[in-house]
């Protein structure tokens, strides 16, 4: 009888024991759960937010603002949440966006942003009017039919962050796999008022555009036997600049009037047509002549060109 109360009473400890253990690895599996959630920084796919609608985002990002500035065309709004979505899954900055579009896309932007995670984002939207560009655009029938007014809305980064000193513009076709604050916090030089990444420095230096030529130097852009150009004594083989990310020193910016500098270029070139007769690209012009031997370079792998674009390649 004794025998038998005494394995009933170790069958009745081994059961206890096993509770005590399957609870202990329930405990150890939550906390785990805790410490390595599946919304991993940096490990989101750049569309995952919009089919994963509930991915969780931080609504309360604290500390200095980091402003950044890209545009949304109506054809583009895809585009453009991709570029915040990878912004802001790989960092953990305050990242506050400023959205330039054109007023017929504001509502259709605020549906795409209150129906995936970016609906927590801190961001304003502001619309750019393209009046602005009355008498700065040239006549020419070829550049007229590519034109898009939002690509000019760079030239104005002040006037949308009147309280900041410091921004970051992106174009809306990037992906951005680093954190934005170290590009943010780039050092510009005394007295630059922006940071471009240098075409010499990048894959796109062996690039041809097609009908284009050469396009990572200065003579790709410009045409250097006009009186207007030839006075400026700018070397015609100086490396050009890629401004589809601009870290912009928005003091220097409004102290040196840069916006005012760029509408006289634009303004000239539309009576005097100086840009390069092959070229499409009415944007980059007047950049390189305002900011020409007076910008930062950016280190170049916060720029990496053509990545999905066919450019076809002259044999080496």
């Amino acid at each position: 009888m004794t025998r038998r109360v005494n394995v009933a009473i170790l069958v009745l400890l081994a059961v206890a024991f096993l509770i005590v253990i399957q609870r202990n690895l329930l405990s150890l599996n939550d906390f785990l759960r805790k410490e390595a959630p599946d919304t991993v920084s940096g490990a989101i796919l750049p569309f995952e937010s919009e089919v994963s609608p509930g991915v969780r985002q931080d609504s309360k990002r604290t500390g200095d603002e980091v402003p950044v500035v890209l545009t949304a065309s109506e054809d583009r709004l895809g585009a453009v949440v991709a570029a915040m979505n990878s912004i802001y899954q790989n960092s953990k900055a305050n990242v506050v966006f400023t959205i330039v579009t054109l007023n017929h896309t504001v509502d259709h932007l605020n549906e795409w942003m209150s129906k995936t995670s970016l609906n927590n984002v801190k961001y304003k939207i502001i619309v750019f009017k393209p009046d602005v560009l009355n008498g700065k655009i040239s006549n020419n029938a070829k550049r007229l039919e590519t034109l898009k007014p939002l690509s000019f809305a760079r030239f104005y980064l002040p006037l949308y962050l009147p309280e900041a000193e410091k921004a970051v513009y992106l174009d809306d076709d990037v992906i951005v796999q680093g954190d934005i604050r170290e590009l943010y916090e780039t050092s510009l030089k005394l007295g630059n008022a922006a940071a471009f990444s240098d075409d010499c420095d990048s894959a796109s230096s062996k690039g041809i555009v097609h009908r284009a030529g050469n396009q990572n130097n200065y003579m790709g852009f410009l045409d250097f036997k006009k009186e207007a150009i030839k006075k400026l004594g700018m070397r015609a083989k100086t490396c050009s600049f890629n401004p589809g990310v601009i870290v912009a020193n928005l003091t220097e910016w409004r102290s040196q009037n840069i916006s005012g500098q760029l509408e006289h270029w634009m303004e000239l070139n539309a009576k005097e047509d100086l840009y390069s007769n092959t070229l499409e690209d009415i944007i980059t012009p007047p950049l390189l002549i305002v900011f020409y031997k007076h910008h930062t370079s950016l280190d170049p792998m916060w720029h990496v060109r053509h990545l999905g674009t066919y450019h076809r390649l002259e044999p080496t």
